[in-house]
């Protein structure tokens, strides 16, 4: 299945190696002005090459609207768009087809389809897919922006480094500006030096990346398979290399007692609080009103250019392995905006669903 949502559906197509990538986006309200080059700004966020830290594949992922859009404004229709592979190296991935590497998708993509599977880096099992829920979110967002819903994730732990809690306003502030995507100084340079001796052993490391959603109306979700925590959830453990989702305190809670768990209610300008966020701004699967609080852990870069015990699939004998090409030691800051704009995706078809944004409720 290529569609996720229900009243903001997202259509995502294309491979690695593929000509392009993109996405087909139903549910923006006719007459939404869209800023192309906000969108843009989130694909810079997620191309590679930014630093020495991510991979070196030159792909300018430079936007393309391919119909939807009538001076710069939604005509109801699907807006599509994508963008081109430009930078594509397609020499290595066939020996792969005979001989998976560990930690891919080559082997169970071979049984699967048949043999017929597209190899090329992955294929439509690529962290290059996640380029389209980056525009689709891009959208998003700024559907929700005049309703006061804003989105935020950052990198909380890196190779085994863990940040300190920081206020969100200092994340905003700090966490772009420095590769690995924290908003702790000193943790950040921690984490910069764990991906750097990963790269020298050849070898990676993976992460936790933090998504905070502020703004949200209460009672935002459609229980019982449409909850706020299903729908994300399955929406986050669709990004590649995403092994672990949790809310709020997560699976923290399970050692705690009830009456440390729970979130005392308390008025603050008229409105119903809570004096902690254990939940994480959700409970009985509808949002509380609280800033959203999501973790994914993901999981160390499966490509590591270093010999790797695998099977020859052709002759059902053991064989070795070297990735080749240019991978990731961590993909985890790239994941950073993937993660915060797949949480706009998810939300706002939460929030159309519900008529939270004025528009008739559908089920």
């Amino acid at each position: 299945m290529n569609t996720f949502g229900v009243a903001y559906r997202t259509a995502v197509f294309g491979s690695s190696h593929g000509a392009l990538v993109g996405c087909s986006v139903e549910g923006i309200p006719p007459g939404t002005r869209l800023n192309l080059a906000e969108v843009q700004h989130e694909l810079d966020r997620r191309r590679p090459a930014q630093s020495l830290l991510v991979s070196q594949r030159k792909e300018a992922d430079r936007l393309e609207i391919l119909d939807g859009l009538l001076e710069g404004m939604a005509t109801g229709t699907p807006v599509v768009a994508a963008v081109r592979n430009e930078d594509a190296d397609p020499s290595h991935y066939r020996e792969y087809f005979r001989t998976p590497r560990p930690g891919h998708g080559d082997y169970v993509a071979r049984v699967k389809y048949r043999g017929a599977n597209d190899p090329r880096g992955g294929g439509q099992l690529s962290g290059r897919m996640t380029a389209p829920l980056v525009i689709s979110g891009a959208f998003a967002r700024q559907v929700l922006a005049p309703h006061g819903i804003g989105f935020l994730a950052h990198t909380v732990a890196l190779g085994g480094v863990r940040a300190r809690p920081v206020p969100l306003d200092s994340v905003r502030a700090t966490a772009e500006a420095n590769p690995v995507r924290c908003g702790d100084p000193k943790a950040t340079a921690e984490m910069v030096a764990a991906v750097e001796a990963a790269r020298r052993e050849r070898d990676s490391v993976g992460g936790i990346i933090e998504g905070v959603v502020t703004g949200l109306p209460v009672g935002a979700g459609e229980p019982f398979f449409l909850s706020s925590e299903s729908a994300l959830a399955a929406l986050l453990f669709s990004i590649p290399a995403v092994k672990g989702v949790e809310f709020g305190a997560g699976f923290a809670a399970a050692g705690m007692r009830g009456s440390d768990h729970n979130d005392a209610y308390r008025l603050e300008g008229g409105r119903v609080v809570t004096r902690t966020n254990h939940a994480g701004g959700i409970l009985g699967g509808l949002t509380t009103g609280m800033p959203l609080v999501v973790r994914v852990a993901v999981k160390p870069t499966a490509s590591i250019p270093r010999e790797q015990d695998t099977v020859d699939l052709d002759a059902m004998t053991p064989a070795k392995v070297t990735v080749k090409g240019r991978h990731d030691p961590c993909i985890v800051p790239r994941a950073v905006p993937v993660v915060e704009n797949a949480l706009a995706m998810g939300m706002l078809d939460l929030l159309l669903l519900g008529g939270h944004l004025g528009g008739d409720r559908r089920g």
